[in-house]
């Protein structure tokens, strides 16, 4: 039997493979357990991985480093497939004000880490460690271990840098929940009062895009085409039904208007009052109900790899007259389909028409869930290729004695962003589902966590003998919870934030889903969700920069 024992013990690839195996296994099995409703996640590879090499338990180096390189790789791609259209549309003028209340957050975090590297004289790679774990940000872990290691052409200060991030990650976690409950204590909160402010904010939120009736009252365009209206209006707008000569109709831009007509037009709010001045009043008509309507509506995802490299006004199948494109979702972003937009896979479009309309283009835009339930890996490898290529592009910088690399950490990382957005335009579909994307992301991060974790445990002893350790703890929980509430007072105080979006903030700019849950649970809806969507994107690249900066310019 000394097959079996040599097996576990003896170093080797199946030996190898079997740790990692058990380390995962045991990781994500007590992730599941909840102290206080929250859960540390997937990060518990990580502590079972040091637990197992504070035991004794070593494994092939080499196999041990590519699995961690190829497992951050995975990871930091795939995130940046998924968060890549939000990223995007984080950049807007609607979401400029909460990505500048999280890109503090990031700032004071890094600012308040300097302060501590100054103060308590550790080194720049420990300090990030600390910070990553504090702000609960794994690939910052990622990055700063690689750009330590470009810049060093070693690893001897990656176990430490490590164990920081781990003693501090657990209370980066619950630090967030302490600044969430100081922020209601402070500021008096009653979750009543602030769900009818939100509300209120919301109603008046211009950009929305809604529907409405209106009665053509403006003589002058009586005899004109729809195409008129369109050419006036510096927006996009969708007209999905129209009353015209006794019927309903989905019209055409050619259609001419008479008298009578109402128009229900699709559009973003703040458009409204110049369309009330172009056309006129509201009307007391509704053409979604009514009885002498032969139209209906669907909403049809775009699964045909065809047409999602062309314009839509240069598809000649949907310019047709019998149906509407009324609205489009993309990545949880609604907007107003128009000529000048190019559709992607996965896309969500309203349609509205005759039932023979909508059946033709279902047809066109695919609408097979099977075909996207298939992920193409091909293009996802090969634009991990792209990454890691220009992830290892030397950059010279002032006063760093070497050649700076943005690594396998940023590689990746800003390809697949860019990928996610323009990708159609070079034939390479990123598409992939959100369980395949997840199912890859969480293998990536898990091989990346056992590995680092097993490469650490042997020096867990030493931290906190020495009384490191605590120190570590402490600054961490300075690093969390400092930031938060600064930021969350100036959220509230001068840019009238309610207190659900104001959560919300705080755990997108942590990228700490726990810390989502526990403001969910306060709130009692989902409005903290939407503030976490807009600034998880562009807080995740910031903390992955900031840690990668923070090496190279004290290291």
């Amino acid at each position: 039997m000394n097959w079996i024992t040599d097996l576990f013990i003896e170093e080797s690839i199946p030996q190898t493979i079997i740790i990692f195996s058990l380390v995962i296994a045991f990781g994500i099995w007590l992730g599941k357990i909840k102290i206080f409703g929250i859960s540390l996640g997937v990060t518990w590879v990580l502590f079972i991985g040091i637990f197992f090499s504070f035991m004794g338990v070593s494994v092939n180096p080499e196999l041990k480093d590519f699995l961690k390189e190829f497992g951050l790789v995975l990871f930091v791609y795939t995130l940046g497939l998924q968060v890549g259209p939000g990223f995007f549309a984080s950049l807007n003028k609607n979401a400029l004000v909460s990505n500048i209340l999280a890109g503090l957050i990031v700032i004071l975090g890094v600012l308040t880490t300097i302060l501590l590297f100054f103060l308590f004289n550790n080194s720049i790679g420990l300090m990030t460690g600390v910070m990553s774990g504090a702000v609960t940000n794994t690939p910052g872990l990622g990055a700063a271990q690689t750009t330590l290691s470009n810049l060093h052409h070693l690893d001897t200060d990656n176990s430490m840098v490590t164990l920081a991030y781990a003693v501090a990650y657990p209370f980066g976690v619950f630090g967030i929940i302490i600044a969430m409950l100081l922020l209601k204590r402070i500021f008096k909160v009653n979750i009543e009062t602030e769900t009818q402010k939100h509300e209120e904010i919301n109603n008046t939120n211009k950009d929305k895009v809604i529907s409405k009736h209106l009665k053509l009252e403006n003589k002058q365009l009586i005899g004109s085409s729809l195409h008129t209206i369109f050419e006036m209006l510096p927006t996009h707008i969708v007209v999905s039904r129209m009353f015209h000569h006794g019927k309903v109709i989905t019209p055409t831009p050619n259609e001419v208007l008479a008298e009578g007509d109402v128009l229900l037009i699709v559009a973003p709010q703040h458009l409204f009052d110049k369309l009330h001045l172009l056309i006129g009043s509201e009307s007391d008509m509704d053409l979604k109900t009514a009885m002498n309507s032969n139209l209906v509506s669907s909403r049809v995802v775009v699964t045909n790899k065809e047409i999602t490299h062309r314009r839509l006004g240069d598809i000649p199948e949907i310019n047709q007259h019998d149906f509407t494109f009324t609205r489009l979702s993309r990545a949880g972003i609604e907007m107003v389909p128009n000529g000048n937009i190019a559709l992607q896979l996965g896309d969500i479009i309203k349609v509205v028409g005759t039932k023979e309309g909508l059946a033709n283009i279902t047809k066109i835009l695919g609408n097979s869930m099977k075909r996207l339930e298939v992920p193409d890996l091909a293009p996802i490898f090969m634009g991990i290729v792209i990454g890691i290529v220009f992830g290892s592009i030397p950059f010279q910088i002032p006063n760093i004695p070497v050649p700076v690399k943005i690594g396998l950490a940023g590689g990746p990382l800003i390809v697949a962003l860019l990928l996610s957005r323009f990708g159609n335009k070079l034939y390479l579909n990123n598409y992939t589902t959100t369980s395949a994307n997840l199912m890859i992301r969480e293998l990536g991060i898990t091989l990346f966590l056992a590995s680092v974790g097993l490469g650490s445990g042997s020096k867990v002893a030493e931290a906190f003998a020495s009384g490191n350790g605590f120190i570590w703890i402490s600054m961490g929980i300075v690093i969390t919870i400092l930031p938060l509430l600064v930021v969350g007072v100036i959220a509230m105080t001068w840019f009238k934030k309610s207190y659900f979006e104001i959560c919300g903030l705080l755990a997108g700019a942590s990228t700490d889903p726990p810390a989502l849950t526990f403001a969910l649970k306060i709130a009692g809806n989902d409005i903290p969700s939407s503030t976490y969507a807009t600034v998880y994107p562009l807080t995740m690249i910031l903390r992955i920069v900031a840690a990668q900066l923070l090496i190279l310019f004290f290291s």
